[in-house]
């Protein structure tokens, strides 16, 4: 696999942890957190708009909102 170009979210701040996006153009996207760069989630468009869907219509699955961060996370794969 050629290199990733991470972006960082836009809800991050500068000393916390941060989540961090990209996509491959297969239109796989990837996600990570700062703290465990070496974890990848990896998803499609889909089910990544049907998991913000659901937590943004959930309020209690909301994170608390000094928790708007970003950082790498464990590999894996979004399904359902």
């Amino acid at each position: 696999m050629s290199e990733l170009l991470w972006q960082k979210s836009s809800h991050s701040q500068e000393a916390s942890s941060c989540v961090y996006v990209t996509a491959t153009q297969d239109g796989t996207i990837h996600l990570r957190e700062s703290d465990a760069p070496d974890v990848t989630l990896t998803t499609t468009p889909d089910r990544l708009h049907a998991l913000i869907r659901t937590l943004k219509s959930t309020p209690t699955m909301r994170a608390p909102t000094d928790c708007r961060t970003s950082s790498p996370s464990p590999s894996g794969s979004l399904t359902g």
